[in-house]
């Protein structure tokens, strides 16, 4: 009798549990979550190396050393260290996994047309994952290059997915701009937060377990998305082929122009991060500390730009385009005042004011390729954000690495 109403009871629970999980709204803020967290990794994953790697590398003897005297009229200076090869080879460590992700991406774009949004999601990052471990582990230079190139092919997929679930799960506009802006403040949060979490674990635990935690963050957003797979309800499945190709939505002017406009605003700061250091070191005598902590600031106008767009595109919907338009003005003029600036506290300024402008830019024109596709095209969205990701992360990732001496 009482395992009769124990089982009942339990029965019950589980059965809660899944009507829960089957409903659409809770479903949607939980698609919300684990892009939002597939986001982040991705970002984390791209930065993390910045603090890790030229130490490791050093540490393990990987490159040969030359040793140069000070000059002869300074007896006393120093003799200077160069590592043959060291600035050449991190440089094309940086690049490796954007490259890959942008040759990836017309794939990714296409492949999630036809079979989905939770399939290459779980995909990549099931690639992230596995990766990430190789990287993790790897001792010798070539597996680290094979590791971060396979990374790249998994960010493909997840990012273009992430993206392309939020636009699918929220068809409403408001809800689309909030989830979708969540989802750009977890992209910045990522790449802020990756350099000083792989330095102090770096520093407190060696190269592996700063890869290892990622992994595993991998591994558990994956088993989410299979979750969903499993107790998603019914939803009308897409014909194969009645996806709009990419090529033909590079044609649209709209489209052509929002990628554009998301390939130029972001560009602007790839340019700006790998060569700053050097340029205030040189201007301005900065110390380490001052270049550590010069993008710190930019992130509190990252979010209240997102914050603003969302809210006036909710109120004003028609006017997004003027958002973006703004944003891009911002990060203009920001980047003109950079060069004029001679103190620290003053070049904080353009550096918020970039990122601020960034926030608006991404937030008013991303969720208007989905809105886009809904009105000219046919409601799916992987190719569309293929495209954006193109635009915002794979090019702008290309260039950031290209700059690095």
């Amino acid at each position: 009798m009482e395992q009769a109403s124990g089982k009942e009871y339990g029965d019950s629970w589980i059965g809660r549990g899944r009507n829960w999980l089957q409903d659409p709204i809770i479903q949607a803020r939980i698609v919300v979550v684990i892009v939002c967290v597939a986001l982040l990794l991705d970002n984390m994953l791209y930065m993390v190396i910045v603090p890790i790697m030229p130490y490791y590398l050093r540490q393990t003897n990987t490159w040969g050393i030359l040793n140069i005297s000070g000059p002869y009229w300074n007896s006393t200076a120093d003799d200077e260290i160069i590592y043959v090869g060291e600035d050449a080879t991190l440089g094309f460590l940086f690049a490796i996994k954007a490259i890959v992700q942008l040759l990836c991406n017309p794939i990714t774009g296409t492949v999630t047309d036809r079979i989905g949004y939770e399939k290459p999601m779980l995909i990549g990052l099931i690639i992230i994952f596995f990766s990430t471990l190789f990287f993790a582990f790897g001792e010798s230079l070539a597996l680290m290059f094979i590791a971060r190139g396979v990374q790249g092919c998994g960010s493909a997929f997840a990012d273009t997915a992430g993206f392309a679930m939020i636009a699918d799960r929220f068809p409403d506009g408001a809800a689309r701009n909030r989830a979708l802006g969540v989802a750009l403040a977890f992209i910045s949060f990522g790449c802020l937060f990756a350099p000083p979490f792989g330095g102090t674990l770096f520093a407190l635990a060696g190269k592996e377990l700063p890869f290892i935690i990622l992994a595993f963050i991998a591994f558990f957003d994956a088993i989410a998305v299979f979750g969903i797979m499993r107790t998603q309800s019914a939803r009308k499945a897409q014909p194969v082929g009645a996806a709009t190709p990419m090529h033909r939505l590079l044609l649209d002017p709209c489209i052509a122009v929002i990628a554009g406009a998301l390939a130029v605003s972001n560009v602007s700061l790839a340019f700006i991060e790998p060569t700053i250091a050097n340029w205030m070191h040189d201007s301005m005598n900065a110390t380490k500390f001052e270049v550590g902590i010069v993008w710190f600031p930019g992130f509190i106008p990252h979010i209240f730009g997102v914050y603003l767009c969302v809210r006036l595109a909710n109120r004003f919907p028609r006017s997004q385009w003027m958002y973006g338009l703004i944003g891009v003005v911002i990060i203009g003029a920001s980047n003109c005042v950079i060069p004029a600036c001679k103190m620290f506290a003053v070049l904080m300024l353009p550096i918020c004011g970039i990122c601020f402008g960034i926030a608006m830019v991404d937030t008013a024109l991303i969720p208007a390729l989905s809105y886009l596709m809904d009105v000219r095209y046919v409601s799916v969205y992987g190719s569309v954000y293929a495209i954006a990701d193109i635009s915002t992360r794979s090019l702008t990732r290309w260039v950031r690495s290209s700059q690095v001496p």
